[in-house]
């Protein structure tokens, strides 16, 4: 009798084996509930670092693009202008900026590119894409450029625009939301990319400096006086201009 009485102590009993099932059972679920918002947290964290990876390579690549802008010239439907336009968006087209600049290898004939930079609302998010296509020389039309090669640089719910600045005869620094038609090109490009949500300008006013001032001819030791007064005839071929493609 006193053997079965202390082989029942030592076990357990129903009820503390249904307890000590309920105290584990809380536990589990509380450990994946941490587990969880740790998990969760940390995709938080690491999205966020992913986008401001991508924005920081977007912004990276418009200095280098911008910064490589060449004052070359092209044919418009209002004769021959700098090959650097830009025009807010319309019924018809959306907002874009397109210029000439370095291409590296994979450029056409002439070592340039074509840079085409779109902006794209689709539904609540809005894209920055960058396009490319070869430059073949100054006789080239606007209408020829055939954007291709498609990259998606910065999307997002957010409001993109551009703004182009000149520096006037004065010093004062000019601001313009188009640039069509230009004898020049403007000195400086300011890209705004704001929160929908909060308003912020997530880049606060990030300006690009357009570093061309003149056909790179017009550097040249032997250069005349008026090369730049005559670049946009000289570059077309003009009748009477006295001078080459720069």
């Amino acid at each position: 009798m006193r053997k079965r009485t202390n082989a029942g102590r030592n076990g357990f009993t129903l009820m503390e084996v249904l307890a000590a099932l309920a105290i584990a059972f809380v536990i589990i679920l509380a450990t994946t509930g941490l587990i969880h918002n740790v998990a969760r947290e940390f995709d938080r964290g690491t999205r966020d670092v992913n986008e401001a990876e991508r924005l920081m390579l977007a912004v990276e690549r418009l200095a280098q693009d911008l910064g490589s802008a060449r004052f070359v010239v092209w044919t418009t439907g209002s004769g021959p202008a700098v090959a650097f336009t830009a025009a807010r968006a319309s019924a018809d087209a959306p907002a874009k900026v397109v210029f000439v600049g370095n291409g590296g290898v994979m450029a056409g004939p002439q070592g340039d590119e074509v840079v085409t930079l779109t902006i794209e609302p689709d539904g609540d998010v809005t894209r920055l894409v960058r396009r490319r296509s070869p430059w073949t020389g100054s006789r080239m039309h606007a209408e020829d450029v055939s954007p291709r090669d498609e990259v998606v640089l910065i999307e997002g719910k957010f409001n993109i625009s551009f703004v182009f600045g000149r520096i006037l005869s004065n010093g004062a620094l000019e601001w313009s939301e188009n640039w069509v038609d230009k004898s020049a090109l403007p000195r400086f490009v300011r890209l705004i990319l704001r929160d929908r949500r909060t308003g912020v300008d997530v880049l606060g006013e990030t300006d690009f400096v357009v570093r061309a001032d003149a056909p790179a001819a017009c550097g040249r030791s032997d250069a005349n006086p008026g090369c730049l007064t005559q670049a946009l005839q000289a570059a077309a071929g003009a009748p009477g201009s006295g001078g080459k493609s720069p």
